[in-house]
C-alpha cells in the first residue's frame, strides 16, 4: 500500500514522521479530476493533487458527499504542504457537509498539531475515534501529540558543602 507521509518537521524531530496511510478519502470514477487528485495526494504529490481536486470542484458540481470527500482531501494535501490554516478552512467546509467522516477530523487534528493547538487536535481525534476507534492514523497522531505536549523540566541542585 502506498503511504501518504506528512512530516511535521518543524514541530517534530526527524525520527517522528506521521504516516497517514488511511486519512484521505478516495472518490470514485464519476469525476476524473477528483479521482486523479485523490491519487496524486495518495502518492505524495500534493501540489498536483491540490490542482486536480480544485479543478474537479470548480469545473463540475459533485454531489455533497463527493464534495465533502474532495474537501477532506484538500485538507490533507494542504496539511502535507504545511499550510495548516488553509487546511483548516477545507476541513471545516467538509465537516459542514458531512460530519461523520473520521478522516476529516483526523486531518483537521493534523493541521491543529502543525499550529501547536494540541487541545483542539485532541478534541478532533476524540471525534474521529468515536467514528472509527481502530483508525491507525488517529492512534499515531495521538501518540505524537502526547509527546509534543510533554513539558520537560530539569531540576538542578547545588550539592556544594
Amino acid at each position: 500500500m502506498v503511504r501518504l507521509v506528512i512530516a511535521l518537521s518543524l514541530l517534530l524531530p526527524m525520527e517522528w514522521v506521521w504516516a497517514q496511510a488511511d486519512t484521505r478519502t478516495i472518490i470514485g470514477g464519476g469525476n476524473e479530476f477528483l479521482a486523479a487528485g485523490a491519487n496524486a495526494i495518495r502518492a505524495g504529490d500534493y501540489d498536483s493533487g491540490i490542482r486536480l481536486t480544485q479543478r474537479g470542484l470548480d469545473d463540475f458540481l459533485p454531489p455533497p458527499k463527493d464534495r465533502a470527500a474532495a474537501l477532506c482531501n484538500l485538507c490533507a494535501a494542504f496539511t502535507g504542504v504545511r499550510e495548516a490554516e488553509t487546511a483548516l478552512d477545507y476541513c471545516n467546509e467538509s465537516l459542514a457537509l458531512d460530519n461523520r467522516n473520521w478522516r476529516t477530523y483526523s486531518n483537521r487534528a493534523a493541521a491543529y498539531t502543525l499550529l501547536g493547538f494540541y487541545s483542539e487536535a485532541v478534541y478532533d481525534l476524540d471525534a474521529a475515534a468515536a467514528i472509527n476507534p481502530n483508525a491507525k492514523a488517529v492512534i499515531k497522531l495521538r501518540e505524537i501529540i502526547n509527546e509534543l505536549s510533554l513539558d520537560p523540566r530539569v531540576i538542578m541542585e547545588d550539592h556544594q558543602q
